[in-house]
């Protein structure tokens, strides 16, 4: 089921991605190796990832709400909900950092170093950092939740970390949603997360 999905599989910059070499990734990653945090955004990728048939990367867990303050502090309550997490599963050797954040509350680059550190800290010694921000929309449209230039802050601030030497992260790309994959303004429907779980498949697998 898998290479049949992945045979489908065109990555955020519109570049299709080879069924073949996309199998072979997934056949090599264990089930449940791949950690996330983030909000709701999160959850809709991690929803059509598993719809599609992903298994590297955890399912929905809860993080609803779990902007960027949530994560900054390395003991709270987002913090253990992952660590349930890891229990179920063993301390994952692969985070994806999701950038989310809430128009009032925005985010700064510090905090952003401090998801990093703190991902580290909850993960498997060495384990893979991969940083995105929030999907961007088509030209005209954002998500209210997170302001009018709320998603594209999300993603510069994820391309900065990426840029960064000391972080050592891996920004793979921008998640996208059409406008007609978004449900409520921002979040995405049923399409949308299946075409944002085929984009995270092109991602990491």
């Amino acid at each position: 089921m898998i290479a049949a999905v992945a045979a489908i599989v065109v990555s955020a910059t519109g570049v299709a991605v080879a069924s073949d070499q996309v199998g072979r990734d997934v056949s090599a990653a264990a089930a449940n190796e791949m950690g996330f945090i983030g909000c709701s955004m999160a959850e809709n990728v991690a929803q059509g990832y598993r719809a599609i048939g992903g298994t590297r990367m955890w399912g929905p867990y809860g993080t609803g709400g779990l902007v960027v303050q949530s994560w900054t502090d390395t003991s709270s309550a987002a913090w253990q909900k992952f660590d349930q997490q890891s229990s179920r599963f063993g301390k994952p050797t692969a985070v994806w950092v999701q950038i989310c954040i809430f128009a009032q509350a925005g985010a700064t680059y510090d905090e952003v170093k401090q998801l990093i550190a703190n991902a580290r800290r909850h993960a498997a010694p060495g384990a893979r950092i991969y940083i995105t921000g929030q999907p961007l929309y088509d030209a005209g449209r954002t998500c209210f939740l997170a302001g009018a230039n709320g998603p594209q802050l999300t993603d510069n601030l994820a391309r900065q970390a990426a840029a960064d030497p000391t972080q050592n992260v891996t920004y793979p790309g921008a998640f996208r949603l059409r406008s007609s994959e978004v449900a409520d303004g921002c979040h995405a429907n049923t399409a949308g997360q299946q075409s944002l779980g085929r984009q995270a498949l092109a991602f990491w697998g």
